[in-house]
């Protein structure tokens, strides 16, 4: 059976927490992910910059870095790259190749993200990289990720209410699922704020006779920012200069300068050149990202309650006036908090279902804007809502701000390139 076929076969199995059939596959590849020196990022939101973000300051510092996440804003390949570059298709498919044997071994056959988990490890072992950033995918304790025994860093980005069947409802029940990426005295970062989290996360650390470091965001200030690029100042690394938008990255920033001490700490020769050029230089797609200047339109992949007030208020510091939205969630996102959230920006919202069986339809997504008295348009498609909402944004002068899923990026790139 072709690779890609096989899967699509794996993703018709959904998604299952648990790290048995995750173990059994690394079991039979010789456990890859015990060969290389691992980062291992959990969190609500954020992991993604985090990693984008460091992965290039560990580049800058002359390791080879892989990095792994989710989800592939654009081809299946995009979750795998190697200083920054995404693998090449002819590569995936080979691994894919020598693992389907293996899975289809197994009794209890693994789901997609846990062939694409397996994959990630077996590519950074055969690319022999230094170290390996890698994505939670959900949660942490029972994500298929977490069947590494000594990471080099256990991060935990920030905790929200996210993926409540499946974490639960409460911040305490979210924590104690992420926290299980802590391993036996490894280090630790959590660059939250929520003291019900840090509860949760310094009891973790404690039984497990880990050192926990928290993230001193008061140590780092704005000094300029605007649509292109944010000057900060750093107590300790001075001036940096970073081309990742959205006023949450003065967040995540933090949490990857007290990362980088960390490491440094544990051993790794990081200049300060490198953290400065690092941050320079790094680059994300889907994050705040301005895809078209005349006019302006912006892709933000917020797709949570978290991610949309942080979205909100990068609009109010970058935008501060009325803006066109084009939508869409998925089904299982507390969805109808949207509307509140973003109705003083939005003239008009365009709403659309990304191509995902867990997607939200158009329809249900207007209605909840429009009993909150926002107009609304629900469109057939993601290309039919970037065509509307580009047409829109320009007979009204506006901005455009496409938000949620990055399921999304991908029909929204492709249309935005026909239409526009």
């Amino acid at each position: 059976m072709d690779s890609l076929k096989y899967l699509k076969k794996a993703a018709e199995r959904g998604s299952k927490l648990g790290l048995e059939r995750i173990t059994e596959l690394c079991r039979k590849l010789g456990d890859p992910q015990n060969s290389t020196k691992v980062i291992h990022i959990a969190g609500t939101n954020g992991k993604g910059s985090f990693g984008t973000m460091l992965s290039a300051i560990l580049c800058e510092a002359g390791y080879t870095v892989g990095c792994f996440s989710s989800p592939a804003l654009t081809d299946v390949t995009d979750s795998f790259r190697i200083n920054g570059e995404t693998i090449a298709l002819a590569e995936f498919k080979t691994v894919l190749n020598d693992l389907i044997p293996f899975c289809e071994d197994m009794t209890d056959k693994p789901t997609e993200f846990e062939v694409l988990t397996a994959a990630a490890y077996e590519i950074f072992k055969r690319k022999e990289c230094d170290i390996a950033l890698i994505e939670c995918g959900m949660g942490g304790d029972t994500d298929s990720t977490n069947v590494i025994e000594q990471p080099l860093l256990s991060v935990i980005t920030n905790i929200a209410v996210d993926h409540a069947a499946f974490l639960g409802s409460s911040i305490k029940e979210i924590a104690r699922h992420k926290s299980g990426i802590i391993k036996p005295e490894r280090p630790v970062l959590y660059g939250g704020n929520s003291s019900e989290a840090y509860e949760v996360i310094s009891a973790a650390a404690a039984k497990n006779n880990s050192r926990l470091t928290l993230s001193d965001h008061s140590a780092l200030e704005v000094i300029s920012r605007d649509i292109h690029k944010t000057i900060f100042r750093h107590e300790r690394f001075g001036v940096l200069e970073s081309h990742m938008l959205g006023t949450y990255q003065s967040f995540n920033l933090a949490n990857v300068l007290t990362a980088a001490e960390i490491l440094r700490n544990e051993g790794l020769e990081i200049p300060e050149c490198a953290i400065r050029t690092g941050i320079f230089k790094a680059r994300q797609h889907g994050r705040f990202e301005v895809v078209s200047d005349k006019p302006l339109i912006i892709f933000d992949g917020a797709h949570n309650p978290d991610g949309i007030i942080s979205a909100v208020k990068s609009i109010e510091t970058y935008i501060n006036g009325k803006v066109v939205l084009l939508i869409g969630v998925m089904a299982d996102k507390e969805y109808k908090l949207y509307p509140e959230l973003l109705g003083k920006f939005t003239d008009t919202a365009f709403t659309a279902a990304p191509d995902n069986p867990r997607s939200l339809d158009s329809t249900s997504l207007a209605e909840a804007f429009k009993l909150n008295g926002i107009n609304a348009v629900p469109c057939s498609s993601v290309a039919e809502g970037v065509k509307k909402s580009v047409q829109y944004a320009k007979k009204r002068n506006l901005p455009l701000i496409a938000l949620g899923s990055l399921y999304m990026y991908k029909e929204f790139s492709a249309a935005l390139y026909q239409f526009y």
